[in-house]
């Protein structure tokens, strides 16, 4: 397949991962949101304690002392702000002005100059300058038009261009619980291949690494149940019954996630 229909396919199995309406209808709260404290923790934990994961590596490599370093979808900046030594200045774009001031507390703290640019990649890469590397971590499940987001990625960066993703959609793990309460049957694509299949169809030289995740996804079983009740839509006061359910269904403990870096000179 050529680069527009792989790109179309994208798009359309994304698509797919829209809320029945009337389930969203009913939402206490809006499933597809996030608080911003887990973010902070994870960034926190890669400040304490640096991933040598091969994301981390191949930025790290390719950035040189004193560089300019590119995070899109950047949250607060776990991605970057751990090579706080080797940035000379970071461009740190989200469409979250809140995570971008999370992100900016502590880059200050750091030493770490930077410029936050709120807003939607490639919508605002007309604001960025020209950069030695590019990083975009857990950022692709959200973009419905992928190549635009690539070419303007590539288009900023004179060095590398690094993306991290998990190997399934990262609600992919809720599969069993929408057939359970819902009745409701969860896509299976995209996943990580179908990224690098767009990337090499539009003419990068696309290298790919997998690991297990570094970090779980839950540090309980009451954790699980409280996420899970978000993103399913249920109310909260369900969260003993989704436990019981998640535990009964093998759900817990849960496996780590497989994630995939994908990189491009």
């Amino acid at each position: 397949m050529d680069a527009e229909e792989l790109a179309a396919r994208w798009r359309e199995r994304l698509e797919s991962w829209a809320i029945p309406p009337e389930i969203l209808a009913a939402a206490p709260v809006d499933p597809w949101g996030y608080p911003v404290s887990r973010f902070t923790s994870r960034t926190d934990r890669a400040l304490a304690e640096p991933d040598d994961g091969p994301t981390m590596t191949r930025v790290r490599q390719a950035l040189p002392e004193g560089g300019t370093l590119l995070d899109v979808g950047s949250g607060p900046g776990a991605s970057s702000l751990p090579l706080r030594e080797r940035i000379g200045h970071l461009y740190a774009v989200d469409s979250s002005p809140e995570m971008l001031d999370e992100l900016s507390a502590r880059a200050d703290k750091l030493g770490v100059r930077t410029t936050a640019i709120a807003g939607r990649w490639p919508d605002v890469a007309g604001e960025v300058p020209e950069v030695d590397v590019s990083v975009a971590a857990h950022v692709v499940y959200n973009v419905p038009d992928l190549a635009p987001f690539l070419f303007a990625l590539d288009s900023r960066t004179r060095r590398r261009v690094v993306l991290e993703l998990p190997h399934r959609h990262p609600m992919s793990w809720l599969a069993p619980l929408w057939q359970h309460f819902h009745g409701v049957d969860r896509p299976v694509r995209p996943v990580a291949e179908d990224c690098v299949a767009l990337a090499a169809a539009l003419g990068f030289a696309v290298r790919v690494e997998e690991r297990e995740a570094p970090l779980e996804r839950f540090s309980s079983l009451e954790e699980l149940a409280a996420s899970a009740c978000h993103r399913i839509c249920l109310d909260p006061a369900r969260a003993d019954e989704v436990a019981r359910t998640a535990q009964e269904m093998g759900m817990w403990p849960m496996p780590r996630d497989r994630w995939v870096t994908i990189w491009w000179e």
